[in-house]
């Protein structure tokens, strides 16, 4: 047996760190190859890590909430079967071997041969303070109640890796541990308020307000209950670092001009109805998204231009690079902040695979699941700040792209209708707003405004793509 050590690997798209999230093993689990060992955070993504060897944990080299870069050792593994006893180090395969290279991290060792993922190895995680020895059995919890329906993004309990000094293990999910850190608290001394013994991030609140000095090797800090209850700092790290950064480099590096227009959606409406009952739509969610996302492809058909992006030439000059594909990307809120994944190919697509597309992107989205490919390579982006009800925007354009339209929120809108006799008669009608931010550079009033109108005359007679798409 030899004790191998494994490094955080590149996960590509230019990243160079990632913040560890979770551990998903403890000091003296058994892991088989390819089993999940820890969730990381990368400025875009989380990203499970398999380990590539089979063995017994030996130590966890890094805490929780801590941001390691590529290559650092995060976990040793004393694998069985090994040729040598000296300790070797493995991280991902070298250049000399590309066939072993995965590009999202997702296994660099030999996998069983099998359909469905292997199961996770331990659903508690021990974070580790500092390298130390194998430690001995962990004690086992106690049973939990039977759990309610799970909450999206909820994460395993945890048996913290201090007992408390009256024995035992504090119990906390990730978040909390990672709050209590931040603000210098030991979770032993906290006091839960749930019958399973659970510690929550209001237990951690109420410890502090009610004056506990934080646990700390520095000088001591004292913590008041009117400053604790009046601001809360959140780090700026992982996808909320990355979305800051390239929203700054886009608002001071590309001119922005936002045009807009208001319009009648009563037939694009009529038409998400029709759609919704019908079989061939049936399992999936069909939203004015979807057909505002159809209107899109078919307008920057007919203006192409305003589907690039700026390229800055070795020499210092520059070039604009049309592409005559569209890969659509959505801005979707998520906890962990702004994302953009985005659907590849989307001009190509019906409406059907784009209601799939949507569905499955915007899903994996909000779960934190986006793998960095899914959000490199975007040409044109929607930001729907209608469902947060709010009626327009002037959105920042993406880095990398030439326009972005924002999507306000349908309403129910008194407006003039014009008969064929030339008679006005007002009505009740569904009416939204677009807005259509684009880089100037690139595109000139002229195209900015005829895409937009394009889009605006296809939501409110969706038959007209069957005559310009």
């Amino acid at each position: 047996m030899a004790v191998q050590t494994f490094n955080l690997p590149d996960p590509g798209e230019g990243l160079v760190e990632a913040d560890i999230v979770s551990w998903k093993v403890q000091v003296g689990d058994e892991v088989s190859t390819n089993d999940i060992v820890v969730e990381i955070e990368t400025a875009k993504s989380l990203v499970e890590l398999p380990i590539p060897w089979a063995g017994k944990v030996t130590q966890l080299l890094v805490d929780e909430g801590a941001t390691v870069e590529v290559g650092s050792p995060i976990i040793t593994v004393d694998v069985a079967g090994a040729a040598s006893s000296e300790p070797s180090e493995v991280t991902t395969p070298s250049a000399e071997e590309p066939e072993e290279r995965t590009p999202h991290l997702v296994g660099y060792g030999a996998a069983p041969a099998q359909t469905a993922r292997r199961a996770r190895k331990g659903a508690s995680a021990v974070p580790a303070a500092a390298p130390a020895p194998p430690a001995p059995a962990a004690v086992a919890a106690p049973p939990a109640p039977a759990p309610a329906a799970p909450e999206v993004g909820a994460r395993p309990v945890e048996r913290a890796a201090t007992p408390p000094a009256a024995g035992g293990k504090v119990l906390a999910k990730p978040p909390v541990r990672k709050f209590a850190k931040d603000h210098g608290v030991d979770l032993s001394t906290v006091a839960p308020s749930a019958e399973s013994g659970i510690v929550s991030r209001a237990d951690v609140e109420r410890h502090l307000a009610n004056g506990a000095v934080p646990a700390s090797d520095s000088a001591p800090v004292v913590a008041s209950a009117s400053s604790q209850e009046r601001e809360t700092r959140i780090p700026v790290k992982g996808v909320r670092k990355f979305t800051a950064d390239a929203m700054v480099a886009s608002a001071f590096t590309a001119p922005h001009v936002t045009e807009f227009v208001t319009i009648d959606m009563t037939a694009t409406m009529e038409l998400v109805d029709r759609l919704r009952s019908d079989r061939e739509f049936a399992g999936l969610k069909v939203t004015p998204l979807t057909v505002l996302a159809k209107a899109l492809c078919v307008a920057v058909k007919r203006n192409p231009g305003i589907n690039s992006s700026w390229a800055q030439k070795p020499d210092g000059s520059a070039e604009i690079v049309q592409k005559r594909y569209v890969n659509l990307g959505i801005a979707a809120a998520t906890p962990r902040g702004l994302v953009v994944p985005n659907i590849k190919d989307a001009d190509a697509m019906s409406m059907r695979d784009l209601a799939q597309a949507l569905g499955e992107l915007t899903a994996t989205a909000r779960e934190g699941r986006t793998p960095p490919g899914d959000m490199s390579g975007g040409t044109i982006t929607i930001t729907n700040v209608g469902v947060f009800g709010v009626d327009n925007g002037t959105p920042i354009i993406n880095p990398g792209e030439a326009a972005i339209l924002c999507f306000g929120a349908v309403r129910k809108m008194p407006w003039v209708v014009t008969d064929a006799d030339g008679n006005d008669t007002i009505v009740p009608r569904h009416v939204t707003q677009l807005s259509l931010s684009f880089d100037h550079r690139m595109v000139d009033g002229d195209l900015g405004s005829r895409f937009l109108s394009d889009v605006a005359a296809l939501l409110q007679d969706p038959s007209r793509a069957l005559v310009w798409g």
